[in-house]
This record gives C-alpha cells, structure tokens and sequence, in this order.
C-alpha cells in the first residue's frame, strides 16, 4: 500500500492550550478514513494542520512522503490536497460555475476541467440546474454540495472534508454521502472525513480513528469501531 499522508507525532497548541497532542495518523492511497470525536477533540484543528492553516508546535506531516508541516497552506494546495471547510464558505456572490471555476484555479488542462464539471454535476444534479446562481441563494445542504464539488475541481490526490453533514436536512446527507463514495470508488481519491454522524461516516470508510481531547483514544478497521460498545454509547446511541 502507498501511504500518501503520514502524521507523526504531531502537537498544535493555540497559545497556552494544547490543543492536539501527540498524534499520529496515517493515510494510504484510495482509502476514506473517518476521524471521529466529540466537539473541541481537535478535529478541524488536525485538518487545518494538515492544511496549512496552522502549524504544528512539534512533530511532522509527510505528504506521498515529503514534510509540508512548515509549508504555507497555498503551496500545500498546489502539491494535491483540498479541503473541503466547515461551514462551507462558498463565495456567496459568484455562480455555482464560478465557484466550481474557482476550484480549479490551479489548473490549465481545459477540456480536463469542463469534462469534472460534467461529473460534478452528474453527482450533484441540483448543482446543473441552478448553474448560473448565485450561491447565496442555495439552501445549505447545496452549498455544502458545491463545497465538494469545488473542492474535487482542484483534482487533489486527498480531500479533506470537514463536517459535510452539519446542518444539512437528512435527505441531502444521504445524498452527500453518496456522492463522497463514488468519488472515492470511481476516482479512486483518497479522502480524509471528520464527522459527526459516527454512523454514516463509519458506513462509508475503510478506517477510523478517535480523538479524544487532542489525543487518539481508538482507532481499528470501520467494521470494528460500528462494533465497538464504547463508539455505540458515545456516537451511535446504543
């Protein structure tokens, strides 16, 4: 297995709080890997580490084998790695196919890039009906859409999503959901997911790992965390 992304030992502290510690995770090419915790475990903290948004305060970051840890996080985007942010953070007021153009900003292979708008909005058909509106004016679960999708415009070799169902009205979810997985069997892109729907999350990945104030309390196959009876009383409701 090639691994493409390799965590080790990583600290990040925001001032005096040690926000991440110590962690270690690592990635290997075409696969989902969910990182579950509760609200402040330091999940979007790991991603926007991963990122560039923030640097470390020890340890290192490899990606397909070379540190990024201290690059800035344009330069890590240009290397194939996109996310997908909570929140969603569309540009309100340029079009779906402006958001969609903005994602692929970094590329120049033009016939590549109209023929993955086509996929994007085959996977997301809402998307092609309302092309040439503004995003402000979608409901949240088709910004979130259109975060995706931006992000797979860039053609990263791993995407980052950050919460893709929060918020969003459960029909979508499942429709979202979706979608993450065909990208992930029919592109064969790797994607690294944190989510609070432990179930739907666990459902499509190969692996998981739990974060536990800052630190990796469990991590094992997908298979095993759906059956594990401490991830079923604090995640999954049993």
């Amino acid at each position: 297995m090639t691994t493409i992304l390799e965590i080790k030992n990583v600290d990040v502290h925001y001032g005096a709080i040690h926000a991440v510690k110590k962690i270690n995770l690592q990635l290997n090419k075409g696969e989902i890997v969910t990182l579950l915790g509760s609200n402040g475990a330091g999940k979007t903290t790991t991603l926007h580490t991963i990122s560039g948004l923030l640097t470390p305060s020890g340890g290192e970051i490899l990606f397909n084998g070379a540190p990024i840890h201290k690059m800035p996080a344009h330069k890590i985007t240009s290397l194939g790695l996109a996310q997908s942010p909570e929140g969603r953070q569309v540009f309100a007021n340029l079009t779906i196919r402006e958001n969609l153009e903005m994602g692929a900003y970094l590329r120049n292979d033009k016939k590549e890039i109209e023929a993955d708008l086509q996929y994007v909005y085959r996977l997301f058909p809402k998307l092609k009906e309302r092309e040439s509106q503004l995003a402000q004016t979608l409901s949240g679960g088709e910004q979130q859409m259109l975060a995706i999708a931006r992000a797979y415009m860039s053609k990263p070799t791993l995407l980052l999503l950050d919460e893709p169902s929060l918020g969003i009205a459960p029909i979508l979810v499942a429709s979202i959901f979706k979608a993450i997985k065909e990208i992930n069997e029919q592109k064969g892109m790797t994607i690294l997911l944190v989510e609070q729907n432990a179930y739907l999350a666990l459902s499509v990945s190969n692996r998981a790992y739990v974060l536990t104030n800052g630190e990796i309390s469990l991590q094992g196959s997908a298979k095993e965390l759906l059956a594990n009876e401490e991830i079923k009383k604090a995640y999954l409701g049993h």
